[in-house]
């Protein structure tokens, strides 16, 4: 990370007028110029893995989802083998826009509206009007776009770079930093956990308001009641994410990580004994946040659409028996959504101020969450700039 003279030059602060407990963010700027938004787009959504669809909801061959990376439109979808494929939602003939709709099920095939140039689920094109005076056409060559795309935790993690890094040094690299080793996140099993809420969001706020905002825990003691009271330490204001393998513990007498503190569900069965009646909080970047307790996951995909909206689809996963049986998980759903709504609305009251004078040059981070400025600065080298273009 680099030094604070270096990093203020970077971020057009002059570090020597700060005092020393305190670091500069970024320039607000960089949170309303739609310069800067089109270079995260193509330098940080479009290049980087993107965890963009739960497994499971591709539930079978044709099934498909289409999600907004960046400045592209793909298609998530089950192939006729079992397998997940993912095309960039564009038909290769004029360029209109294969799927319209958010999730849907094709029989066999992917049909253009406007001329049907038909495309069978690996992609290949298969038929249009009058193909067959066009022998010459290479019906792979002129298929779908394919993006590439792995499975992990039980999500669909998609990436539109040419060449991508290696997932395990780009995404698991980052779970394993922040918990020790990958089996810390194994044992939770979160591929076979079943769905038991998911909520989507519209936030208006630039998705960096949203990281900052999940990294650190100096905000919990303000706007956090239910929270703090399940998870102490919090009130402090140290977030979970400031140590290596470090889980905030419950309470005394709290039972489950539920609104009340009231006894949660039935623990996943992998995980380990030290890992019992503590919460990880993990920022995967670029837009994945991951919280996990004894008996559920909380898993976090954002889906920035604009330099001030981001979309957040939020899932609980439990148990397959705990969702099949129908068991109560209203006061564990409850204390996240409870925790969303009051992040979500912090975020949106900053937003407004990131283009004002008084934070044409940004604001401070105070020692608790010194560790965002190393996101600060993930962002620009990302950027390849210190300053907006």
């Amino acid at each position: 990370m680099a030094d604070d003279a270096d990093r203020g030059r970077r971020r057009g602060v002059t570090t020597s007028s700060l005092p020393p407990s305190v670091i500069a963010t970024l320039p607000g700027t960089y949170y309303t110029d739609e310069n800067v938004f089109g270079l995260e787009q193509a330098r940080i959504f479009e290049s980087m893995w993107f965890c963009a669809v739960r497994a499971a909801d591709l539930t079978k061959p044709g099934a498909f989802r289409t999600v907004q990376i960046g400045r592209e439109s793909v298609i998530v979808s089950r192939s006729k083998d079992g397998s997940i494929r993912a095309f960039l939602n564009v038909c290769r003939h004029r360029g209109a826009r294969i799927c319209t709709e958010e999730s849907g099920e094709v029989r066999r095939a992917f049909q253009c509206p406007y001329h049907a140039w038909t495309y069978d689920l690996d992609g290949k094109l298969i038929a249009a009007p009058n193909l067959s005076r066009m022998p010459d056409i290479d019906r792979v060559e002129f298929g779908l776009v394919k993006v590439h795309v792995r499975e992990w935790l039980g999500y669909v993690w998609v990436c539109l770079a040419d060449e991508p890094r290696p997932f395990e040094e780009e995404v698991q690299a980052q779970v394993a930093g922040r918990l020790g080793d990958l089996d810390a996140v194994h044992n939770y099993g979160i591929e076979n956990l079943a769905l038991g809420r998911r909520i989507v969001y519209d936030v208006k706020a630039n998705w960096k308001l949203i990281v900052e905002n999940f990294m650190e825990c100096y905000h919990c003691a303000t706007i956090h009641p239910e929270l703090t009271e399940v998870l102490p330490e919090f009130a402090d204001g140290l977030a979970t994410q400031l140590y290596v393998g470090h889980g905030a513990e419950f309470g005394e007498g709290v039972e489950g990580f539920t609104v009340d503190g009231s006894a949660g569900v039935d623990r996943i069965p992998g995980v380990s004994e030290t890992q019992d009646r503590r919460y990880y909080g993990l920022t995967v970047k670029p837009t994945m946040f991951l919280n996990l307790v004894p008996d559920h996951v909380i898993l976090h995909r954002m889906f920035p659409l604009a330099v001030d909206r981001t979309i957040v689809e939020c899932d609980w996963l439990f148990r397959a028996d705990v969702v099949e049986d129908g068991r109560d998980i209203e006061p564990s759903v409850e204390l996240f959504h409870r925790v969303n709504v009051q992040d979500f609305d912090a975020c949106e009251r900053c937003q407004p101020a990131m283009g004002s004078r008084a934070y044409a040059r940004g604001g401070v981070l105070v020692p608790t969450e010194h560790h965002i400025g190393a996101f600060h600065e993930w962002v620009l080298d990302r950027l390849g700039t210190g300053q907006p273009t």
